[in-house]
């Protein structure tokens, strides 16, 4: 008998549970969930398809991909076809050490993450001409619109609209003016062939290439954008800027852009590793990720996340971004693309891309074909007067989408993965032969690439499969991912991304698809998100779902455009006032002011929950201008608060809307659903609830559920394969469909799972964290509980009056427990001083037990510290993590090797940190994150 996924999936079996409910104090799973879920928002079962098998599923989603129609895409406008190397898409994109990691925020345990990041970041900063990049962004239109809103911010002296090259890409454009209607920004799009428009700017987008191909000397426009007072932001290419001088060369501020082409499949639009470049005097304005290198206790060079005061957490309204996340593993990829090849081979890739380009240029001009531009690095725009979509049809039956501009015009964009069979496809298409004479040049003279690139010695080491293998598998061992053991972050639910759902995602009908591949060439994945949208609609209760946002923070941010939407259609325009518990997760904050919202705190009281008496005094003082309410639910604390119904009941008795966020729906799921208990709309977090993996900090998606008379203000795409769906808001992501290449691991969990097993995933999150608060809460006060001495599906542990007590920080005990071979919970969030734990379902009760076990032995430890014989400075704690080279040096501390380096005992599994403790205030006074030069490690070793 097959053994059901739900099974595999849930870490907990029979026995598992018995023994955690008798510790927690209940007969069964349903008794628990009976006093944890208050009765007044309890819903009826869930409505979907019964379980699949594994096999099952996996065979319906090749159907799927079956389904779709990839052709060789040559469609362009920011996604080209490119090559995946085996080695990093077996060892990388299909390898648990990579994309089951967590954010990078305990830096001691993801020195390899880092390292392949501060690559990403060394690629597109010596490509750029900029010396500062950042670890990724979600996509290229959003990299655009953050851009925007950087340069205004940066350059006070500034004022006028924002100015965007015409030939820019079209979904660039349109997320820019979504973007900036919200905020207040006016954009101006020009056709900048005769120079600037005319009037003050505040900055200018130039495309380099252009969305049409053309390459334009932007110098012109940087300089009189300059005398102008104004920054530029230069849109470009990662692989033409082999061949074509860098942006910062010529006088760019700002270079944006996809990292897609470095290896990483089209996916149908997404997630791709967007990416950002600045100046010198901008690095601290960089939205996102920024990795930088400092060092640790024992003098050795470390990698670590700097400025991390840019946090939202820290900033909240305040925050220069939404973003909390970026595209992590996709940045990986990309970044081992550039090692693999280095700058010769990347060179050699582009040459190859160019000349298959001029080739056609070449043959269509001989075959009287107009071409309209002469200067091209891999695009050529045809005019076929009155021909245009009948030469798509044509190469489309020949295996090769291409570019419908309109009537007149076709675009040919040339990837690494066209084929000569492709090429000639293409040109039957147009009706010509191919020309075997040597085609004219199509690189501007004067802009051939002179500036050196990728020199480190990283980037000419691992050339061959052997070294690239090693290298991979070295990077990796240095991290800390759900491979190794437990990761019990509150908040963030790091549970299982099973192999079936995650082989799908390789399928060439799933990876090899252009995200504007003709609609009827996209079956499958019509289908699926179909599909997907209609089942998250059920267990969230909600009318409509988009699966546009491809990250949690575009989520909000979606969610509260249509709440803006919907005011400003009702003639409600100064309803902008958005109300936030105090305890919220920053980027709620930031998310609102980037929605055009003036943010109100609630005040919590003293067990977590809103205060309602507070909530009503702001509902009152602000009944004629209030937009929403955005509350986590269950709250941000961990507890289910009885009072959620009362709470939306306020907020629309004085005309507000309720957003919901979908951060802890894991806690949810089959019991309650927001859209029934007084939600309007909610994100969800597909990479936590429903199983898409964290990559280290990305890829995520974060679709929104709306009430019906929120649906006609959903995200919007000029070049949504859904005509329906190209007029409204306007585009959150780039692409339609935003992250759409992650969708089947979604998909295949919940066919998997089904509705019996949904449900039972909820009550064995409950049941682990209560199991967790309970072993552990004589040693470490739980914060905040329910009124039934309950937590949710996750807790908070108080290490305040510990510190106060003995000097040991959270810090402290975050670090030691590396030594005991785990991540860390959530630290300081919500509230400073304290480890927020979440177990999730797929532990077992042998592994939930080893993790109490190291946090009771780490209580001893403190005791001694409390006794006094140890220091805080001298205890295993603060000098924790201890690696091996403590380990072998001078031995002077007060206790024995050990305890430093065992704590649980001899394991020959034992996982060693690469590096000890890291000073994080030293890389934020030494800003380095391009990679150093190899004799900084040497001499730290040497020494």
């Amino acid at each position: 008998m097959t053994i059901p996924f739900a099974d595999r999936h849930i870490g907990l079996n029979a026995d598992d549970v018995t023994t955690m409910l008798k510790t927690v104090g209940y007969d069964s799973l349903e008794a628990l969930m009976g006093e944890a879920v208050p009765s007044a928002i309890r819903t009826t079962a869930l409505d979907l398809p019964a379980a699949a098998s594994e096999q099952e599923a996996a065979a319906e989603l090749r159907a799927l991909a079956a389904d779709n129609r990839p052709a060789e895409p040559m469609i362009g406008l920011g996604y080209h076809g490119t090559i995946t190397p085996a080695v990093i898409r077996r060892n990388v994109l299909e390898d648990p050490s990579w994309y089951t990691a967590y954010t990078p925020y305990q830096p001691e345990i993801s020195q390899g993450r880092l390292e392949a990041l501060i690559n990403f970041q060394t690629v597109v900063a010596d490509l750029s001409g900029l010396p500062t990049a950042n670890a990724s962004l979600l996509d290229e239109g959003t990299a655009a619109a953050e851009a925007m809103t950087l340069v205004r911010r940066a350059n006070r002296k500034a004022s006028g609209p924002f100015v965007v090259d015409a030939d820019s890409l079209p979904q660039t454009i349109a997320v820019v003016r979504t973007r900036a209607e919200a905020m207040g920004i006016e954009v101006v799009v020009a056709d900048l062939t005769d120079g600037l428009p005319d009037g003050e700017l505040s900055g200018l987008l130039v495309s380099y290439p252009g969305a049409s191909g053309r390459i334009v000397d932007p110098r012109p426009l940087v300089d009189a954008a300059h005398g102008r007072d104004a920054l530029v932001v230069v849109a470009s290419d990662l692989l033409a800027l082999t061949l074509l001088e860098a942006p910062g060369e010529l006088g760019a501020d700002v270079v944006i852009g996809s990292s897609q082409r470095f290896g990483v499949p089209l996916f149908y639009g997404g997630p791709h590793a967007g990416f950002m470049a600045v100046a010198a005097g901008l690095e601290r304005h960089l939205p996102g990720r920024l990795v930088g290198v400092s060092v640790d206790v024992e003098g050795r060079p470390a990698y670590r996340l700097a400025l991390q005061t840019r946090e939202q957490h820290i900033r909240r309204d305040k925050a220069t971004s939404n973003i909390c996340t970026a595209q992590v593993l996709l940045a990986v990829v990309a970044s081992m693309y550039a090692v693999y090849h280095g700058p010769d081979g990347l060179a050699a890739i582009a040459t190859e891309v160019n000349e298959k380009a001029r080739g056609l240029a070449a043959s269509l001009s001989a075959g009287g074909v107009e071409v309209v531009h002469e200067q091209f690095f891999d695009t050529v725009l045809t005019r076929v007067p009155g021909r245009a979509a009948d030469v798509v049809a044509a190469a489309r039956e020949g295996g090769a989408h291409l570019r419908l501009v309109d009537d007149d015009h076709v675009g040919i964009s040339v990837g690494e993965s066209a084929t000569p069979a492709s090429l000639e496809a293409v040109l039957e298409a147009f009706g010509v032969s191919r020309l075997e004479d040597e085609p004219a040049a199509s690189l501007p003279a004067d802009l051939r690439r002179a500036t050196p690139y990728l020199t480190h010695a990283v980037f000419s080491t691992h050339r061959t499969e052997t070294r690239m293998l090693r290298y991979l598998r070295r990077l990796s061992d240095r991290d800390y991912a759900l491979d190794l053991g437990m990761i019990p972050l509150g908040s963030c639910t790091m549970k299982l991304n099973a192999t079936t759902e995650m082989e799908p995602i390789s399928l060439p009908g799933f990876a090899d698809l252009h995200p504007f591949a003709p609609a009827e060439d996209a079956g499958g994945y019509r289908r699926l998100v179909a599909d997907l949208e209609g089942w998250l609609a059920e267990v969230t209760g909600y009318d409509k779902v988009s699966i546009q946002p491809n990250a949690g923070s575009q989520g909000e941010l979606a969610g509260l455009l249509a709440i803006r939407g919907f005011h400003r259609a009702n003639g409600d325009e100064g309803r902008t006032v958005c109300l936030i518990p105090s305890s919220a997760h920053g980027t709620n904050a930031a998310s609102a002011v980037m929605a055009g919202m003036k943010v109100v705190v609630v005040k919590a009281t003293e067990n977590g929950s809103v205060d309602l008496d507070d909530l009503r005094a702001q509902c009152e003082a602000h009944h004629d201008d209030l937009a929403a309410i955005m509350v986590t639910y269950p709250s941000t604390h961990g507890v289910y608060e009885d009072t959620i119904k009362d709470l939306c009941a306020i907020v629309h008795d004085h005309g507000g809307q309720v957003y919901v966020d979908g951060a802890n729906l894991n806690a949810l799921l089959g019991y309650a659903r927001p859209g029934e208990f007084g939600g309007d709309v909610s994100h969800l977090n597909l990479h936590k609830t429903f199983c898409i993996p964290h990559g280290g900090g990305g890829p995520g998606v974060g679709p929104i559920g709306v009430r019906a008379h929120l649906a006609p203000y959903l995200p919007s795409h000029p070049m949504h394969p859904e005509p329906e769906k190209r007029e409204g808001i306007g585009p959150i992501s780039a692409a339609p469909y935003g992250s759409t290449g992650i969708l089947p691991i979604s998909w295949a969990y919940v066919r998997m799972m089904g509705p019996d097993g949904l449900t039972r995933a909820t009550a064995s999150a409950v049941l682990a964290a209560n199991y967790v608060a309970k072993r552990l809460g004589e040693h470490f006060p739980v914060l905040y509980r329910g009124e039934d001495g309950l937590v949710a599906h996750e807790c908070i542990l108080d290490v305040r009056a510990i510190t106060k007590e003995t000097g040991v920080t959270v810090d402290d005990v975050a670090k030691r427990l590396i030594d005991y071979g785990f991540h860390a919970p959530t630290m300081s969030f919500p509230v400073a001083g304290t480890l927020m734990v979440e177990p999730t379902e797929s532990e077992d009760l042998g592994e939930i037990d080893r993790f109490c076990d190291a946090m009771i032995a780490i209580k001893g430890e403190i005791d001694r510290v409390a006794a006094g014989e140890w220091t805080a400075e001298d205890s295993p704690l603060r000098n924790a993590p201890h690696t091996t080279r403590a380990i072998v040096d001078k031995w002077e501390r007060p206790y024995d090797r050990e305890i430093g380096a065992f704590p649980a005992g001899l394991d020959p599994d034992k996982y060693w940190p690469p590096v000890a403790r890291i000073d994080q205030a030293y890389g934020d006074r030494n800003l380095v994150c391009s990679c150093p030069p190899p004799e900084a490690f040497a001499e730290a070793t040497d020494g």
